[in-house]
């Protein structure tokens, strides 16, 4: 039986756990990753992530950090202006459009696109070439003990683990957290979220397009051109649960009749959108921990936090939550101290906790008000996103929060 002494074990090995485990390394922690799942099979495997991230620019500087975001870059392709577009009325036609533009708050964009599995690979590259870092999967902890000094993990691999702190990065359905005796209150909308790549005649010129109509959200996000140069740009289309089961069948029973439902709710904003992947459908939920802290346990990621697929904030909301706790636990190590103990956990939660619920609650309410489907209640929604953006300090301030305004103090990542 094989024993592995660490200062840090993440729990997770997808784009938030292999962040975490990147960053903990470059503070000089010593850190295991490991995953119940093997590594991702390549993007035309089957059931392969078809999914694309934004990254945005408080990510990328924390990649940056840590040596990923090099690896990633010529995989990304730039998101300079964010286009919000109200499409309520009667016609499936544009009646508000609002662009908010990076270049009013900073030189760089507001971020970048890639896919999921370009953002794995890159991450397990650079985590093997970190000193003092390792990934193992398939490995899932099997069992967790936590003791005033450390905590003993099983793995299903027969390794048994002992660390100073454990990070549960392992998913909405977390094993860990619930084997540290942590919650993580959940709630549904009744929708599903059908994702796909398509190729299209029009540039999508750097522009990220969110089109409001009921059922909720339809996101254009850029990607690079492909081989052929042909313009492409990731899809998530946000529909009631029914709705989207019966599009999911059509794209494969009538693909025609897909591509004629998929062009009638992008408002040909890109002219005709043709697939240029399979179709995946996943369902849309919320949820939020009570507490980030237990026992040499740390929650991050969708373990602690899930919001729907709504300004980016997903996978940026856990690359926060990676760059702070590795933050303060390289903190406590270098003066002597212990980077799991309470207070450092407490502190990580004091840090996150308000700005995690904060971002969770106005998801929350910019989907339920994506998804209005009564005609005076689309026309609020429409005045609303006028409002906002006619007015420069509030278009700004909007702007600052959607990148992910860092928090104030000495507990903040790069301060």
């Amino acid at each position: 039986m094989e024993r592995i002494d660490v200062d840090i074990l993440v729990v997770g090995g997808g784009a938030a756990g292999l962040s975490a485990a990147c960053l903990f390394a470059a503070e000089g922690l010593t850190t295991l990753c490991v995953d119940a799942a093997p590594p991702p099979a390549g993007p035309d495997a089957p059931g392969a992530d078809i999914r694309t991230a934004a990254l945005l620019t408080p990510s990328v500087e924390a990649l940056e950090r840590c040596g990923a975001w090099a690896l990633m870059a010529p995989r990304a392709a730039p998101l300079k202006i964010m286009r919000l577009v109200d499409a309520g009325g009667r016609a499936e036609a544009p009646r508000e459009t609002a662009d908010f533009d990076s270049a009013e708050m900073q030189d760089a964009p507001f971020g970048w696109n890639l896919p999921n599995l370009a953002i794995r690979a890159a991450l397990t590259e650079r985590l093997a070439a970190l000193p003092g870092a390792a990934l193992r999967a398939p490995a899932a902890l099997s069992r967790l003990v936590t003791r005033d000094r450390e905590a003993l993990a099983a793995l299903s691999d027969g390794t048994q683990v002992r660390a100073r702190l454990v990070v549960a990065a392992d998913g909405r359905d977390s094993p860990t957290r619930r084997m540290a005796g942590l919650e993580a209150p959940r709630w549904s909308y009744s929708q599903k979220a059908l994702v796909l790549a398509a190729a299209h005649p029009e540039p999508h010129r750097d522009v990220s397009t969110e089109i409001h109509r009921t059922g909720g959200p339809f996101t254009l996000v850029p990607l690079p051109d492909d081989a052929e140069g042909r313009h492409r740009s990731s899809i998530v289309w946000m529909e009631a649960g029914p709705r989207a089961a019966a599009l999911h069948r059509m794209a494969s029973e009538d693909p025609e009749g897909f591509a004629q439902a998929l062009n009638a709710r992008s408002c040909g904003v890109l002219g005709w959108l043709r697939p240029v992947s399979p179709v995946a459908v996943w369902p849309i939920v919320a949820q939020l921990a009570p507490r980030l802290d237990g026992a040499r346990v740390a929650l991050m990621g969708e373990a602690a936090h899930v919001v729907p697929p709504i300004g980016a904030q997903g996978l940026n909301m856990s690359i926060a939550d990676a760059a702070v706790l590795a933050r303060l636990a390289g903190d406590a190590a270098r003066a002597g101290g212990d980077p799991g103990a309470a207070t450092v956990l407490a502190a990580y939660h004091r840090a996150r906790w308000p700005e995690m619920a904060a971002r969770v609650a106005g998801i929350d309410a910019l989907n339920r008000a994506a998804m209005l489907g009564a005609p005076p209640l689309r026309d609020l929604r429409r005045m609303g996103l006028k409002a906002i953006h006619d007015l420069a300090p509030l278009r700004r301030g909007v702007m600052q929060l959607g990148m992910g305004a860092r928090p104030a103090g000495p507990e903040a990542p790069g301060d």
